[in-house]
C-alpha cells in the first residue's frame, strides 16, 4: 500500500492523537497493510520479520474497536495470547501508551505473579484480556473467567507458540470461544503446523505478507568468527575480544541453555562488565527488574537464553552477539532482531564452532547470502569434520574417549548380581541342562557322606552361600582341592570340599523293647542322657517266680 500516515488507515481521533503523542508520525508496511483490514473486523493473517511492528497493527484496530461498549464481570471483550511473560506484559504496556486516552479495563494474566490481584480485576470486567496460555486455562479451570463473551482474539508469536509446544493449549482455548468472532494471527515464520492452525481457526482470512518468512533486517549488519576449539572459557574469552574491540553500547548476549547464562554472568562479572542476566528460572519480578534496568541503562551487557528472544521490544539496543548458536535456525533471525529495531543500524555476531557448523550452514541456507566472516574462516576440513565432535569441558581429545554412560554401570552391577547369583545356586549355570544334570552327578557322592539325617540343600540355600570355613574367617581358597575335570563349577566345589564332613552315626543293632540296655551303650551314652529321660531298671524275676 501507498498509504504514509495514520489518518488514512481508518483509526478515530483519540487513537490517532495517541499516536502522535507517542511521537510517531508513519506507520511502518505490516501496520499500514493489517490496520485498515482490521479496523473492518475481518480475520487477519499476518507474516512479518520481528522488529516490523506487528504489535501495533493489533493493537490500534482493537482501541478502535473496543470504544464503544463495556465488559461484564468474568466476560472480557478481546483477548490477546503471548508465549511469554514478557511479552504479555510489552504488549499490556502498549495499550497504556496508545490508550492513553480511552477508559478501557487492561487485565495481565501471567504466572510467577499474584492471583488474588488477577482475580479482583476480573470481577470488576475488563475490555481487553492479555495472558500466556498455561494462567488462562488455569483461571477458567477455576471458575474465575468466562470465554463466551470474547469479540477479538489475537494469537501473537505463533510460531514461538508452536516451539514452547503451547499448541494444544491454544486449540483448547479456541475452542472454548464463541465462533463469531474475529481472529488476529501474527507470525514470523509459518511451519507446516501453524497453517494447519490458520485454516482450522480463521475464516476467510486476509494474508499480509510484508517480508519474506525468516528473514532478517536489511540494517542489521551480520558477521561470525570461528572458534575451532569447543572449551567455553575458549569462547568467554573471544566474546569479551569482541565486545571490547567495537563501540558496543548495549548488547544482548543469548546462550543455548540456562546454566550457561548463569557462568557467562559471572564470567563477565569478574573481568568487570557491566552486566545481568534474564532466563526461565528467575521469577517474575526478578525479570522484570532486570529488563527495567538494562532499558534504562544501568545494566550495559544482558546475557539471556531465548526466554528473551521473541517479542521483547528494547529500543535502542546496538549489538546482539550468540555465544551459542541456536538449535533452530528460525531462531537466529528472532535473537538478532532485538537489534535493529525501527529502521536503526545494528549488529549481530556470532561465535562458531566447529559442532556448530552444520547449524551454520543451516542459517546460511535461510539467509539466502554468504556470510562474513571475523578473522579465518573455517577451513572445508573443518565443515568436514563439523558434527563428529561433542561438546565438552575438556579439551578435544577428550572427545575420543570412551562415553562414560550407564551401560558400563549396568554391566559392572550385572556381572555382581550374577557372582551372587552363582554363589546361591548348586548346580552351576541356569542355562544349560547338561551342565545342571552332570553337576548332581558329581554332587551325589558328597550327598551321601553326609549321612542320611543330613538336610539336602534347598535350592538357591544360604548353607552353600554361606559355608563354615567364612564364619570362621578362614579364606576358601586356602583350602580349595583342584576341581575335577567332571565338575561343573570349581567354585561349588572348592566350598562342597571346605566343609567338614560329617560321619554318620554308627548303626546299632535293635532292641528289644523289654530288654536291658547293654553295659557298652549305658557306658557310651549314660553321662549324656538328661536324667528325666533315664528309663529306671526293671526287677529281674527269679526263675521260680
Amino acid at each position: 500500500m501507498d498509504t504514509k500516515t495514520f489518518a488514512e488507515l481508518g483509526l478515530s481521533q483519540k487513537v490517532q492523537a495517541a499516536i502522535a503523542a507517542a511521537g510517531y508520525s508513519s506507520p511502518t508496511p505490516i501496520q499500514a497493510a493489517a490496520i485498515p483490514v482490521a479496523v473492518t473486523g475481518r480475520d487477519v493473517l499476518g507474516i512479518a520479520q520481528t522488529g516490523t511492528g506487528k504489535t501495533a497493527s493489533f493493537v490500534l484496530p482493537m482501541i478502535a474497536r473496543l470504544e464503544t461498549g463495556r465488559a461484564r464481570a468474568r466476560m472480557p471483550r478481546s483477548l490477546i495470547l503471548a508465549p511469554t511473560r514478557e511479552l504479555a506484559a510489552q504488549v499490556a504496556q502498549s495499550f497504556e501508551k496508545y490508550g492513553v486516552n480511552h477508559k478501557l479495563d487492561v487485565a495481565l494474566l501471567i504466572g510467577g505473579v499474584s492471583m488474588d490481584d488477577q482475580v479482583r480485576k476480573l470481577d470488576r470486567g475488563v475490555d481487553v484480556l492479555i495472558a500466556t496460555p498455561g494462567r488462562l486455562l488455569d483461571h477458567f479451570q477455576r471458575g474465575r473467567l468466562m470465554l463466551m463473551g470474547v469479540e477479538i482474539l489475537v494469537i501473537d508469536e505463533a510460531d514461538r507458540m508452536l516451539d514452547m509446544g503451547f499448541i494444544p493449549d491454544i486449540e483448547k482455548i479456541c475452542n472454548l470461544l464463541p465462533p463469531r468472532r474475529q481472529t488476529l494471527f501474527f507470525s514470523a515464520t509459518m511451519p507446516p503446523e501453524i497453517t494447519r492452525l490458520v485454516n482450522q481457526f480463521l475464516r476467510d482470512p486476509e494474508r499480509i505478507e510484508v517480508a519474506r518468512p525468516a528473514t532478517t533486517a536489511k540494517t542489521i549488519t551480520q558477521s561470525f568468527r570461528f572458534c575451532p576449539e569447543s572449551e567455553d572459557w575458549v569462547k568467554r574469552e573471544m566474546l569479551r575480544d569482541m565486545i571490547r574491540a567495537d563501540n558496543v553500547k548495549n548488547a544482548i548476549v543469548f546462550c543455548n541453555r540456562k546454566r550457561d547464562v548463569a557462568i557467562l554472568l559471572k564470567s563477565l562479572l569478574k573481568h568487570g562488565f557491566n552486566a545481568g542476566a534474564l532466563h526461565g528460572d528467575m521469577d517474575q519480578k526478578s525479570r522484570m527488574e532486570t529488563l527495567d534496568r538494562f532499558r534504562n541503562g544501568d545494566i550495559t551487557i544482558l546475557a539471556a537464553s531465548d526466554v528473551a528472544a521473541r517479542g521483547l521490544d528494547i529500543p535502542d539496543v546496538s549489538h546482539v552477539f550468540n555465544f551459542d548458536l541456536p538449535w533452530q535456525s528460525d531462531d537466529y533471525v528472532h535473537r538478532i532482531g532485538r537489534t535493529g529495531r525501527a529502521g536503526r543500524e545494528g549488529t549481530a555476531q556470532s561465535i562458531v564452532t566447529t559442532e556448530e557448523l552444520k547449524s551454520f550452514k543451516d542459517i546460511e541456507k535461510m539467509l539466502g547470502e554468504t556470510a562474513a566472516w571475523i578473522g579465518e574462516p573455517p577451513s572445508e576440513q573443518d565443515f568436514a569434520d563439523a558434527g563428529k565432535r561433542r561438546r565438552g569441558r575438556g579439551r578435544g581429545g577428550r572427545t575420543g574417549a570412551p562415553r562414560e554412560s550407564g551401560r558400563g554401570d549396568r554391566g559392572d552391577r550385572g556381572r555382581s548380581e550374577g557372582g551372587r547369583q552363582e554363589g546361591r545356586r548348586t548346580a552351576g549355570p541356569s542355562h544349560g541342562g547338561e551342565r545342571r544334570n552332570s553337576a548332581s552327578q558329581a554332587s551325589a557322592p558328597a550327598e551321601t557322606s553326609r549321612g542320611a539325617d543330613a538336610k539336602p540343600p534347598r535350592e538357591g540355600g544360604r548353607e552353600q552361600r554361606r559355608p563354615e570355613a567364612r564364619r570362621d574367617g578362614a579364606k576358601p581358597q586356602q583350602h580349595a582341592k583342584a576341581p575335577r575335570p567332571d565338575t561343573a563349577d570349581p567354585r561349588t566345589e572348592a566350598r562342597r570340599e571346605e566343609r567338614p564332613v560329617q560321619q554318620a552315626p554308627r548303626a546299632r543293632p535293635p532292641r528289644a523293647p523289654d530288654s536291658e540296655p547293654s553295659k557298652a551303650a549305658v557306658g557310651a551314652f549314660a553321662g549324656n542322657v538328661p536324667a528325666f529321660l533315664r528309663r529306671p531298671p526293671r526287677p529281674v524275676k527269679a526263675a521260680s517266680e
